[in-house]
């Protein structure tokens, strides 16, 4: 089922879920173990991020360096697969245009759709490890409007290799991220809106914000985002902070600001034990003001990390 039609269909507000694939060589049931609690919730859907190949310098026995392209975690395909065998969920791979040509993404989309696969979130992807600005793949994608472009004509019959006959239209739903405090390279939020509305004009169907901590932020963009024209559905992306570490990475990471009156709480914590209470309290906040506004589904970015979000949807839904 797409999950535009769960969004517009008529249900008690829900949870949805995603999840880090794990490390290339580990076990499978790994990544089982970390979706098994959350399904007594009844997720609709379960995205799984994607990660380009890294490229790594390898000292050699004779002193020489060799440049050694590394894939760190599984495909798309394989753990939407693996997925779905196991479990009775909609799974929404991630597709990216960083570290794939135009060409390796329809044949990635193709497989996806042979699997009888509805639903994708079109994203840039991050920049390669190690460097400061993205750079796209030859014969790849710049920006993921593009690549909205690209999945929506697949959807119409319309591939890249135009001398095939006979083409069986691809039944892809479409995903696009949004960013209530904007992305990190653009220089305004009303220029991102600009650029999410590319997205949506090229075809997607409907938007998942990154994570934030003040709803305020998220209701401004909502509001933002329907002025400029933008009408499909804007799902809030949350992750409850769980540990001092939580305060570094998160806002150097994501680009997101930790309000005051939620730093101020953290600051009386004497450890970590602490800080995951107070981060379930402050998430449990804001998913029961969310739902009072009226959000129809709220997506938890779990990190293969499940008992805190457990705990939040028990106390807010």
């Amino acid at each position: 089922m797409k999950v535009i039609d769960i969004l517009n269909g008529d249900h008690k507000p829900f949870a949805s879920f995603e999840l880090v694939p794990p490390l290339k060589g580990s076990d499978i049931n790994k990544l089982y173990s970390s979706i098994e609690p959350l399904m007594e919730f009844n997720p609709p859907f379960i995205n799984m991020t994607a990660h380009r190949d890294e490229i790594e310098y390898r000292q050699d026995p004779d002193g020489s360096f060799k440049r050694i392209t590394v894939t760190k975690r599984p495909g798309s395909v394989a753990i939407a697969a693996a997925i779905m065998k196991r479990f009775n969920v909609e799974v929404v791979p991630h597709v990216i245009c960083g570290g794939s040509t135009k060409w390796e993404i329809e044949n990635t989309l193709l497989d996806l759709n042979f699997l009888d696969i509805q639903n994708v979130v079109a994203l840039r992807g991050d920049a390669i490890p190690g460097e400061k600005y993205f750079t796209p793949t030859p014969d790849g994608h710049i920006h993921s409007d593009t690549l909205v472009t690209q999945i929506d004509n697949m959807n119409k019959g319309i591939y890249l290799d135009s001398t095939l006959k006979n083409v069986v239209p691809t039944n892809f739903c479409i995903g696009v991220a949004g960013y209530p405090e904007k992305h990190c390279e653009a220089p305004n939020l009303d220029m991102d809106i600009e650029n999410l509305k590319r997205k949506v004009e090229a075809g997607a169907d409907y938007i998942i914000t990154q994570m934030f901590f003040d709803n305020s932020k998220f209701f401004d963009f909502v509001k933002r985002c329907r002025e400029a024209g933008i009408t499909v559905p804007i799902i809030p992306g949350l992750k409850p902070i769980s540990t001092h570490k939580h305060i570094e990475l998160l806002p150097q990471a994501f680009s997101i600001d930790l309000p005051q009156d939620l730093m101020k709480e953290i600051v009386k914590c004497k450890g970590n034990s602490q800080i995951y209470e107070v981060g379930v309290e402050w998430c449990t906040a804001q998913c029961k003001e969310l739902l009072a506004h009226g959000a129809k589904a709220i997506h938890f970015y779990t990190m293969g990390k499940a008992d805190n979000v457990k705990e939040i949807i028990r106390r807010a839904f």
